[in-house]
């Protein structure tokens, strides 16, 4: 089992041979804990291009899923009743399941399949009794 330090390593040097969706969230949690949110934001999204590139799948990174769940793991963080990372797991089982994406709470699904929404940071578009666009 890698450290905390050894994961962040791994992850920037592109060495991790495995990166699952509850890797992101950990690897998000980390930084949130090592940095105020917009930087942490920043340094994450940067790295994780760098990580995507390094295994040969520069598409893969998406604006909208990257930056909700970073602000998404921030709330859950600031409110945790509990610090540290098993805790965070325990507290937030939802965050942690890809099949069951939460996202899917605040967006549309073709909102999140566009490559619009992989580009460029897209907000919540799912609202109680439909779409928070406006019709022009």
């Amino acid at each position: 089992m890698l450290t905390n330090d050894e994961f962040i390593q791994q992850f920037l040097d592109g060495t991790l041979e495995s990166f699952h969706h509850s890797d992101h969230v950990k690897m998000a949690w980390l930084y949130l804990h090592r940095y105020e949110l917009p930087e942490a934001i920043a340094q994450f999204t940067r790295a994780l291009k760098r990580f995507a590139t390094a295994k040969g799948a520069p598409n893969l990174y998406h604006e909208t899923i990257t930056w909700a769940f970073m602000l998404l793991i921030n709330q859950r963080i600031q409110s945790a009743s509990e610090p540290g990372w098993e805790a965070f797991t325990m507290q937030n089982p939802d965050l942690l399941n890809w099949e069951k994406n939460v996202l899917h709470q605040f967006y549309r699904k073709e909102t999140l399949q566009s490559d619009f929404a992989r580009r460029v940071f897209v907000f919540p578009d799912k609202v109680e009794g439909g779409s928070a666009n406006q019709e022009s």
